[in-house]
């Protein structure tokens, strides 16, 4: 599995990758009590929206993709410390920027996204720097 993004990020809370693959890769992620929003367990959506955009930051696996939108919906609460693995249902390339529908097949009803990511011409840290 070769990944060429986002290399420094924390697999334990964003999840860990399972394959990357030509459009489209897998991220397992394991809800932990350390996660919870309150005392109840309620899971941060926060947590479930990264796993979502650093599956679609791999998909794209390029160094210089990042973020530039999304719309997302969180549809039923997670409280359980249990294993996530999304799948991204449909990715589809504009002028400079590539549209990716993101879901969870096992899991559809608790969050959807459609992730706009874009392709930088150069490190975004480089053009701050210089």
């Amino acid at each position: 599995m070769d990944i060429n993004t986002h290399e420094q990020i924390d697999r334990s809370l964003c999840g860990e990758p399972v394959s990357v693959f030509e459009g489209g890769s897998e991220v397992r992620m394991e809800c932990t009590a350390n996660m919870a929003a309150d005392a109840s367990g309620l899971i941060h959506g926060g947590f479930i929206f990264g796993m979502a955009d650093y599956a679609a930051m791999l998909t794209v696996n390029h160094p210089n993709v990042v973020l530039a939108g999304a719309e997302s919906r969180f549809l039923k609460l997670q409280k359980s410390v249990t294993s996530l693995l999304p799948k991204p249902a449909s990715r589809k390339r504009m002028d400079a920027s590539i549209s990716l529908k993101w879901m969870c097949p096992a899991m559809e009803k608790l969050f959807s996204a459609a992730l706009l990511l874009a392709l930088l011409l150069r490190n975004m840290f480089w053009l701050v720097r210089n």
